[in-house]
């Protein structure tokens, strides 16, 4: 139950159902999923250690604000650790595993696929992009870094979406990734790692203009 109530709360924060900024008390959040207060608080505490909520003892739980100097944050700690990671596994990557991750990343171009609707695949495409260079602190470290960063990229993206040549641009710079990788010099890896990020920072900076944040 704790675990349900993890996944189902961090999902409705992770689309913005529950919003930043946005005051729940315990009673209300249980309500919601129709789930007893022990696993909710219990979730909660996860969830506050991943930085999604501000838990207020004895009182309500926050929504965690956006923040303009947690999301720089988030990409300073990124830029450290993806394009170094990207150096050592764009020479371990299999032309099997660059074939699928091409196929993949190709399928982020589809018009009628939102940023909703291709997330869970997106962090599973950077995954596997670093995974055979990364080691289970990395992926931990990493996770949480984009799970954190997720709300920005979320609200950021889909106000592109009704853009159809932005689901264009989104699956070219995925498979210019993959290029990056397939080219097998360090340097070009770490390059395209650092241009993606620099764009997706941009877009996640945009996204709060018009969202609550402290």
């Amino acid at each position: 139950m704790v675990d349900q109530a993890t996944d189902e709360l961090r999902r409705a924060i992770l689309a913005g159902t529950l919003a930043p900024g946005e005051e729940y008390s315990l009673r209300e959040l249980a309500g919601m999923l129709d789930i007893s207060f022990i696993p909710i608080r219990e979730a909660l505490r996860i969830l506050e250690s991943e930085g999604l909520v501000i838990s207020r003892p004895g009182r309500s739980t926050v929504i965690a604000p956006l923040d303009l100097d947690d999301l720089h944050g988030i990409y300073r700690l990124r830029r450290t650790l993806e394009p170094e990671i990207a150096r050592r596994s764009c020479v371990l990557l299999t032309d099997e595993e660059l074939d699928a991750l091409d196929a993949q990343a190709a399928g982020f171009g589809i018009r009628e696929h939102g940023m909703a609707d291709i997330y869970e695949g997106h962090h599973a495409f950077h995954l596997a992009l670093l995974a055979p260079a990364a080691t289970t602190w990395d992926i931990r470290i990493l996770t949480t870094l984009w799970r954190a960063g997720e709300r920005y990229i979320r609200i950021g993206f889909g106000k592109l979406d009704p853009d159809p040549a932005e689901h264009e641009r989104r699956g070219k710079a995925h498979v210019d990734l993959v290029a990056a990788f397939r080219s097998r010099d360090p340097d070009t890896a770490a390059a395209g790692i650092e241009e993606h990020l620099s764009r997706n920072e941009r877009i996640a900076l945009g996204a709060l203009g018009d969202a609550p944040h402290s």
